[in-house]
């Protein structure tokens, strides 16, 4: 069986596919900020990336020299195939968890 997807895993998946164009950390980073209003560190993002690759769930290449990088170029990822099954069935056991549960009112004491 395939190793579940942690919370962070999933968020830096979903803001790749949000993100349009080439997609590389800063915006990743960004993206998830701006979803989630949590604070996201690049070095966070990166080591995640990291083992998404390893586990084959994204693939990454070198993008074109950008002027704004000094001339340098950019590590651009995109999710694989088994990276968006791995998407839904977190997504399936999540809404596997909260079926016949009001969100509005867990957590509340009778």
């Amino acid at each position: 069986m395939p190793q579940a997807l942690g919370e962070f895993e999933q968020m830096v998946l979903l803001a790749i596919l949000h993100v349009e164009g080439e997609t590389y950390g800063v915006p990743i980073m960004e993206e998830i900020e701006r979803r989630t209003g949590r604070s996201v560190s690049r070095a966070a993002v990166y080591v995640t990336l990291r083992r998404l690759e390893k586990r084959g769930l994204v693939t990454s290449w070198m993008g074109e020299p950008t002027g704004e990088r000094g001339g340098k170029a950019r590590r651009c990822v995109k999710v694989e195939e088994a990276g968006l099954e791995r998407l839904r069935e977190a997504r399936e056991a999540m809404d596997r968890m909260w079926e016949d549960l009001d969100p509005r009112s867990v957590g509340r004491l009778p």
